[in-house]
């Protein structure tokens, strides 16, 4: 096989000797320029896998090294060399399309680390991961989101993907993720606002045993475990401030310190972000710290909206439909023209999300052979008031057996996540009053037993 070959492009030669040396250990041929004019020469004259380039250099700067590579040689992965802690212009040259960027003094671990993830962008991608996390829709405003996910999966700078609620930023995430040299590492998403503050900081970077009341055994954080891949922070605007100082550091020093220990453990992650919050604001209001802002949204992606897309329904309903079919082992039902059309012209505020529950509850309610519109439940949905246990009920297609007043207020929030709530307890109710028989718990919520043994496997309840 060809040895892949590296352009360094530096003034300092103990600089290009340095890098030269370690990319010959890990089979690299090496290729070297003292500035820009050595540089396009060399470019144009042959082939490289990897081009790294400094900031100053005689006769301009590595920035418009960068741009010209990419308009030249865009397949080419370029990474800057910048002076230690100057973070502006490492994120700058990400906007510019740099693949990602080192720090002097340069840190061989790191480095390697670089050069290794840069060469894989040559390599194959694996199918089957990408058809798993690919965009579903055929409309214009996807198919450019998906060209936007092709090309900053090849970088590791950070992205942050905003978009409403349930409209697929996780999906956008693993999609960058899939589709990039971190392919093969893990991919790890975490909720910000659904980890306590008190424990934040342990469930990030991890903790010592014996540090604090509790910690039983040492622990491995989130930075730990995505080491070597993707780490994507969703809903990152409901991060506690104390707890972006901490966050920020670790993105921006690529290590983190246990709770409890002295010791700094390198971690090698791509950092990805999302929220349904409009972050700027956030920033505006002193919610978020501006710092953070520019560190994780280096380029932004959005996600449209269903109703921006109306025209994909109908593929994102097969999707859903066979899905459902699949897992239950039956085959997948039609849709009357009245439930397609009912669907069509939904305005869906929960988006994809809401669209997904929706063909799962008319799964569960229809015959098995056809969805109607009175199956999909979409006017009950959207006008029932949000009273707590009726309508909840209502919207649920069960009957209510004893609430006993203790039915909690819908306040604020997810609406999937407090329905689910209403719904576990009125089930759990039922088959205590019947002692745990199924038939008759099904006949006392008013639903099939097929519907009921469906519900119980869907929210976990044995």
């Amino acid at each position: 096989m060809t040895k892949p070959r590296a352009l360094i492009v530096d003034d300092e030669p103990d600089i290009r000797q340095l890098i030269g040396m370690t990319l010959n250990k890990l089979g690299i041929d090496v290729s070297e320029a003292p500035d820009i004019t050595a540089a396009h020469q060399k470019l144009a004259n042959s082939t490289f896998n990897l081009c790294l380039t400094d900031m100053r250099l005689p006769d301009g700067n590595g920035l418009d090294l960068i741009e010209h590579i990419q308009q030249k040689y865009p397949e080419l992965p370029v990474a800057m060399i910048t002076a230690y802690g100057n973070t502006d212009i490492a994120v700058e040259a990400l906007k510019r399309g740099a693949f990602d960027f080192v720090s002097k003094p340069v840190q061989l671990p790191k480095l390697r680390a670089m050069v290794n993830a840069a060469l894989k962008l040559s390599g194959e991608q694996n199918p089957a991961s990408t058809q798993q996390n690919q965009l579903i829709g055929s409309t214009a405003i996807m198919a450019e989101l998906r060209n936007q996910i092709g090309r900053v999966a090849r970088s590791q700078a950070p992205i942050y993907i905003s978009g409403e609620s349930g409209s697929g930023k996780e999906v956008v995430a693993r999609s960058i993720h899939y589709q990039g040299p971190r392919a093969d590492g893990p991919f790890i998403p975490v909720n910000c606002g659904a980890i306590p503050s008190e424990l934040m900081e342990s469930e990030f970077f991890g903790h010592k045993k014996g540090s604090f009341t509790g910690a039983f055994q040492d622990k491995q954080g989130l930075f730990q475990a995505a080491d070597g891949g993707t780490l994507f922070l969703d809903e990152v605007a409901d991060l506690p401030l104390p707890m972006q100082v901490k966050l920020l550091r670790g993105i921006q020093e690529k290590s983190i310190r246990p709770v409890g220990t002295d010791t700094e453990i390198p971690v090698d992650i791509r950092i990805l972000s999302a929220s349904h919050k409009n972050l700027s604001r956030e920033v505006e209001l002193n919610h978020f710290r501006q710092d953070l802002y520019y560190r994780i949204n280096v380029i932004e992606l959005h996600v449209p909206a269903l109703r921006e897309r109306p025209e994909d329904i109908p593929e994102l309903i097969q999707l859903f439909v066979d899905r459902n079919a699949t897992e239950s082992g039956i085959r997948s039902p039609k849709l009357d023209s009245s439930a397609m059309s009912a669907l069509i012209n939904h305005p869906f505020p929960g988006n994809v999300r809401e669209l997904e529950n929706t063909l799962e509850r008319a799964f569960t309610l229809c015959d098995g052979e056809m969805i109607t519109a009175e199956n999909l439940q979409l006017q009950t949905a959207m006008t029932a008031p949000l009273t707590p246990a009726n309508s909840a009920a209502e919207q649920l297609d069960v009957v209510v057996p004893s609430t006993n007043g203790n039915m909690p207020p819908y306040i604020d929030g997810n609406l999937d996540e407090y329905i689910a709530t209403i719904e576990k307890r009125l089930l759990e109710e039922a088959l205590d009053a019947t002692r745990w028989n199924k038939t008759a718990a099904a006949e006392k919520l008013g639903i099939s037993f097929r519907q009921l043994r469906y519900k119980l496997k869907k929210l976990n309840i044995e």
